[in-house]
């Protein structure tokens, strides 16, 4: 199977990856199922997956949250080293096309103190929630990766 088939397969089409990098063979290896294992654990039980009710929660310490998967995708990757590299090439374009933008608009905005205007706590929250979506659907990547069940929707009856 190519990348470009693979990524079909979960409508992530909309990442913007190389042509060539879309026609190479996807090829995982036990180092890439690992590394997605770990990384799966981490999304389905962060906020990045999980609804913020309106009344629970601090914005300030979800962002943080979304945040941090830089510093775990990174670990994982030292970790699990240059074999998975295919784990590693979808992580890569996940956190510097999805995640980065939710973060870097957040970051600066949190600075300049919208966290203590309901309207921004209210658009953060709304923002969270169409990065959830996405995220989401990359937690069902890895566990396709992983070649283990999906519990994304473990917890809401479907």
């Amino acid at each position: 199977m190519r990348w470009k088939k693979w990524l079909e397969n979960w409508d992530m089409t909309s990442l913007k990856i190389n042509v060539k990098f879309l026609e190479m063979e996807w090829k995982p290896k036990d180092e890439d199922k690992a590394a997605a294992w770990e990384l799966y654990i981490e999304l389905l039980t962060r906020i990045t997956t999980q609804p913020l009710p309106p009344e629970d929660g601090v914005e300030k310490t979800a962002l943080d949250s979304v945040y941090n998967l830089f510093d775990l995708t990174r670990e994982i990757i030292k970790r699990h080293g240059r074999d998975c590299a295919e784990f590693t090439k979808l992580a890569i374009v996940v956190l510097n096309q999805i995640v980065r933008p939710f973060t870097a608009r957040w970051h600066r905005l949190s600075e300049q103190g919208a966290f203590k205007k309901p309207a921004q706590c209210q658009a953060f929250r709304k923002e969270l929630a169409a990065l959830q979506t996405q995220l989401t659907r990359y937690t069902q990547m890895l566990a396709a990766l992983a070649g283990v069940e999906d519990w994304t929707k473990l917890e809401n009856g479907d």
